[in-house]
């Protein structure tokens, strides 16, 4: 490290490289910005037109090129020319999106100088007049801060955002000029808390808007989205972009598509990864919302692509018997096992204390590292490690213990009932726990696995039956099933009840149990722990345990920010992730100096053996600083503590405001106060991001917000987040952590090596050691967790990987059936694969009569070959012959059902065209009905030429749609059976990808080959009058996600229940207008028969 600090100051470092490459754009900048201020305001909004014209110029003969190949390819030609022209047209957009970055480049500087100056103008001017525009009347009836007077607009400088009355007093400094460039290249900002991100993104979202094909900036939390889309929105209105917040709309509305629609859009991140997924299940192309993925910028870019990224976005649905459980009939046998547990432990801890008095360590060391592998989190053991050499002595029991493979830890364990391994968050029950568990029931074996291979294998050579023997199977796989579910069952709820604690890692509230974001401190909302978990949870909190569900539609984050052409970050703590960064998202991290240099006092650590003294130095601190008169905000890891440090406050006579999870509903409130002097906020990682906490000159006087950690967290960028709510823009300030050995950071990784500093130094009950050594340390244990954090995310999003590109390839087939461009092309290609498969399978046996049978049954033709033609042939030969039949075959058919299904359209387009919009079709195979939706007036138009392409979309839709459900459960399956590969020596991560190629070879053999049965067979339901009027019915499917909406009118556990009445709210962020009051656009009509409509 001191090398590289030396190459450095030689050299210079990466960062002034890059900052030293963007100051000559800088400068450009404020050249332009200077040149700016003689122009009058209609002057400076007429640049936007000219910015957007010389990008359309730039781009207009490719835009030409790409509709003239467009109409082509969907004119009557062969499948090889169609795909050809659709090649030509996907090489033309990648070459469009690379001339509107040149472009883009190019006009950097003077749209920079556009937005500077215009922020310029609202700080320095009450009222801004221009020449009213449509999009400012239209503006006029829905805001506030602009109103109409005759022919002119007037923007005032002050408006709401979050429900504050704010006032524009902002221009743009050069590092966030920096900032707003490095963005723009599509890197990420790292620029320091309070240096203005919100403002520096202003710039490349005002920049890549004028492309008109949509900005999307990502927040972590809807409060930033719909905050910084109103704080900043009036910038963008001001020179006719549009812009707004997908959070304030339900999913599916057509709000929401319009929020999609406009220049810009503002939300939170898994928001806009569920209406991904959300649209790659509509059956309509109007029931999209989003465009094609083009810029996004996304804000705390460290917490969603890094912490966030592992965590699948999950849209399910109700699974078959997903009620039938075994949690509340486990869940006593376990509540005894776990108190049988604590109770030996406390024996064996209070043992292993008197042991290790007398000096018998070996002894002593034994029974303590029994009672840590039985319940680690027991506070009475994590009060005796804190004592002098206690920590040391585990320490070198259990390296004793682990030698050779843990050969021997099976001493240890044996008259434990379960064994806890809490790093790797693993729970094993022993033969002692079993026969606990088993108690005085008839059957022994309640709790034990069958040994499969050998029962069958007894049953194999027995003498009974054939059918008996198939009798005894069924019945020894169903004991095999019903044991595997139950001991599962057992294991989760081993881990409800010993390794997560209510108001740590989840709360109750509404009779729910609810996940709290380890990194955010933030509520979860909708989000459930996989695999069984959350129900066992449910069950230890005497819950209602919701049924178990099925994925229809899943992403990870990460892959869903891959989509974009180009995607920017900003954060304050991206710099100890840069590498992550760079090998997953190509995305290069840029330090961005600060405007003015950081005055706060980041003081050293002091570490405490146990929490009680930890705690009490906490609150002795709190005092001594109030009577500063310096607002204190205090950092807790867990609700559970931010309500403890609450209570001890209360006994002191102290006040203070606590903001969890709990209290999330008080969030702007309490942010709004707790920069007043002597103001205490206790807070969990709630308050570590985006929280701007303004100080007085009073405040600043007394030396500024004073920040206390009350715990180190296992990531660094965590607690830097939380120092930087202090010191901002060259404000004073402090922060100091309080860190005792009883942390879990501590306990799991740190401790070993300040436990013996402060053994050697005989440190008294109460007192601290301080020094810039021990925060190395500390910050070494941290890198520690980070790297097996980044092993853990890296595995997982391999795995993630391997499904990604299965979806793509799905996804693409869905959407060209969904907007019929391409799907006759892929009808084809599907026939031509089907063809190939009936072909392949027989004709390298010679086999005709298999390929003679399969034709028929399949492709419903006679078969095309003579059986000497099928032997002289090549497989070729015959696989081109069959499908030029079937293809001809199909081309007939479907000219024969337009015309025997036209004459019924006819007649309903002359009797109900008033009425019916589109018409459904009952199409049949024999087997299945489905549904086909058309156009009524285009099948009139075209003479019913549409109704086969609408036969095929329904067709391919269903089919896909079906399939894909299966094959996800068969993933999921897939993915939890691999694991035991470790246990012959085998990488799980290497079968699943073999495995899963294989299952999506089976799923695409069998989409193609249904699909094209379907439309080879099927034909109109006969009768009279079944062509009738579609109607939209509400799909009753209780469909799910697994981080419900923010949004309080949704219900994504009942979409069919009535949403509950929210209370009025005191605070209004738009303009009520009387629905007969004049409108406020200025065209003197009644609101109502205008804008109001």
């Amino acid at each position: 490290m001191a090398l590289l600090n030396i190459l450095g100051k030689l050299f210079g470092n990466k960062y002034d490289k890059d900052v030293k490459n963007i100051m000559p754009i800088v400068k450009q900048i404020n050249d332009k910005y200077s040149s700016f201020s003689s122009l009058n305001n209609d002057q400076l909004r007429s640049k936007t037109k000219e910015l957007k014209n010389k990008i359309s110029e730039h781009i207009k003969t490719d835009k030409e090129e790409i509709s003239s190949l467009k109409e082509k390819a969907e004119s009557d030609i062969s499948a090889e020319e169609k795909e050809t022209l659709y090649d030509q047209i996907d090489k033309k957009e990648v070459v469009v999106i690379e001339k509107l970055e040149e472009v883009l480049s190019e006009i950097l500087p003077t749209a920079f100088a556009v937005v500077k100056e215009t922020a310029r103008r609202f700080t320095e001017n009450k009222k801004i007049v221009v020449t009213a525009t449509e999009f400012d009347k239209d503006l006029s009836a829905e805001k506030d801060f602009i109103s109409i007077e005759g022919t002119k607009a007037i923007y005032n400088n002050h408006w709401k955002a979050a429900g504050n009355d704010t006032l524009w007093e902002m221009v743009h400094y050069d590092v966030q000029l920096i900032g707003g460039i490095v963005m723009h290249q599509g890197k990420i900002a790292e620029m320091q808390t309070g240096e203005g991100k919100t403002l520096s993104a202003t710039l490349p979202v005002f920049l890549n808007a004028l492309t008109g094909l949509g900005v999307h900036l990502i927040t972590v939390n809807n409060y930033l989205a719909k905050r910084d889309a109103e704080w900043m929105g009036p910038i963008f209105q001001f020179h006719g972009l549009s812009i707004d917040c997908i959070d304030n709309h339900p999913p599916n509305s057509d709000n929401r598509k319009k929020a999609y629609l406009s220049d810009i859009t503002y939300g939170t991140n898994n928001e806009f990864g569920f209406d991904y997924l959300r649209d790659n299940m509509a059956k309509k192309p109007e029931a999209l919302v989003q465009r094609k993925h083009h810029y996004a910028i996304v804000d705390e870019v460290d917490s969603v692509l890094i912490d966030d990224a592992r965590t699948p976005l999950i849209i399910s649905g109700p699974t078959p018997r997903g009620d039938v459980h075994e949690f509340n009939e486990l869940k006593h046998k376990i509540d005894t096992l776990v108190s049988a547990q604590k109770k030996y432990i406390t024996t064996v801890l209070s043992d292993s204390k008197k042991l290790l008095k007398e000096g018998k360590k070996e002894d002593g060391g034994f029974k303590l590292l029994r009672v840590f592998r039985g319940l680690p989190k027991n506070k009475a053991l994590i009060k005796f490690l804190s004592e002098e050499g206690i920590r040391a002595q585990l320490q070198k029991t259990e390296n004793f213990y682990m030698q050779e493979k843990s050969k021997n830890m099976h001493i240890v364990d044996e008259d434990l009932f379960f064994v806890i391994d809490e790093k790797n968050n693993s729970i094993e029950l022993t033969d002692k726990g079993i026969d606990v568990m088993t108690g005085n029931s008839e059957d022994k074996d309640f709790f034990i696995m069958p040994d499969v291979g050998a029962s069958i294998s007894v049953l194999d050579n027995s003498d009974i039956s054939e059918s008996e023997k198939a009798k005894q199977r069924e019945i020894l796989m169903r004991d095999f099933s019903i044991k595997s579910e139950r001991i599962h069952t057992v294991n989760q709820l081993l881990k409800a009840y010993t390794l997560f604690e209510k108001d740590v890692e989840y709360v109750v509230m509404d009779n729910k149990v609810k996940i709290v974001d380890e990194q955010t401190g933030r509520i979860m909302d909708g989000r459930r722990y996989s695999d069984g978990l959350h129900q066992a949870i449910e069950a230890k909190e005497n819950v209602k345990i919701e049924a178990s569900t099925q994925t229809f539609a899943t992403i990870t984050l990460q892959n869903y920010f891959r989509m974009y052409n180009k995607l920017a970050g900003m954060t304050g703590t991206a710099e100890t992730e840069a590498g992550e960064f760079w090998e997953i998202y190509e995305l290069d991290v840029v330090a961005i100096p600060t405007n003015r240099p950081i005055q706060r006092d980041d003081r050293d650590d002091l570490v405490y053996k146990t929490n009680r003294e930890k705690y009490n130095a906490v609150i002795e601190e709190i005092v001594s600083l109030t009577e500063q008169g310096r607002p204190i905000l205090v950092g807790t890891t867990s609700v559970e503590i931010s309500e403890l440090l609450g209570r001890i406050l209360k006994t002191r006579g102290i006040k203070h405001n606590i903001l969890n999870a709990k209290l999330h509903q008080r969030e702007a409130d309490i942010v709004a106060e707790a920069g007043n002097a002597s103001v205490v906020t206790i807070a969990t990682n709630m308050a570590g991001r985006g929280t701007d906490i303004k100080l007085s000159d009073e405040v600043k006087e007394a030396g500024g917000l004073a920040i206390i950690g009350t715990e180190r967290h296992d990531s660094r960028r965590v607690d830097r987040q939380l120092r930087g709510r202090a010191g901002r823009q060259g404000d004073p300030g402090s922060s100091q952590f309080f860190v005792s050995l009883e942390d879990k950071l501590m306990r799991l990784f740190g401790s070993e090596r300040i436990a013996k500093l402060m053994d050697r130094m005989g440190l008294e009950e109460g007192e601290v050691i301080s020094h810039s050594m021990v925060n190395k340390s500390i910050e070494r244990a941290q890198k520690k967790v980070e790297e097996n954090n980044f092993g853990t995310r890296k595995r997982l999003l391999e795995y993630d990987d391997v499904m990604n590109k299965q979806r793509e390839i799905i996804y693409t087939k869905r959407r060209h059936a969904l907007f019929g461009e391409r799907l006759s092309l892929d009808v084809s290609n599907m026939v031509y694969d089907t063809c190939f498969n009936i072909v392949n399978q027989s004709h390298e046996f010679k086999d005709f009569d298999s390929y003679s049978q399969d034709v028929m049954r399949i492709l419903t033709i006679s078969t095309p070959v003579s059986e000497e033609e099928f032997e002289s042939k090549t497989e070729d030969e015959i696989v081109d012959i069959t499908f030029e039949k079937c293809l001809e075959n199909y081309k007939l058919k479907s000219s024969n059902i337009a015309s025997s299904v036209l004459p019924q359209i006819k007649n309903v387009f002359e009797t109900q065209s008033a009425t019916y919009k589109n018409i459904v079709i009952p199409f049949t195979d024999g087997i299945k009905t489905l549904q086909v939706t058309a156009d009524l007036e285009e099948s009139v138009k075209s003479e019913g030429n549409n109704i086969s392409t609408a036969i095929e979309k329904g067709v391919t839709l269903a089919i896909i749609d079906d399939f894909w459900k299966e094959h996800l459960r068969e993933m999921d399956d897939l993915k939890q059976s691999v694991q035991n590969a470790v246990y012959e020596q085998k990488d799980p991560l290497l079968i699943y990808k073999f495995e899963a190629i294989d299952l999506f070879k089976v799923l695409m053999s069998k989409i193609n080959k249904d699909i094209v049965s379907f439309l080879l067979k099927a034909g109109i339901n006969s009768g009279e009058n079944n062509i009738k009027e579609e109607k939209h019915i509400l799909e009753e499917t209780n469909l799910q996600t697994s981080r419900a909406s923010d949004i309080p009118d949704a219900n994504p556990q009942n979409p069919n229940q009535a949403p509950q009445k929210q209370k009025a709210q005191p605070i209004r962020t738009e303009k009520k207008i009387e629905r007969n009051a004049p409108c406020p656009c200025g065209s003197g009509k009644k609101y109502k028969k205008c804008h109001g409509k």
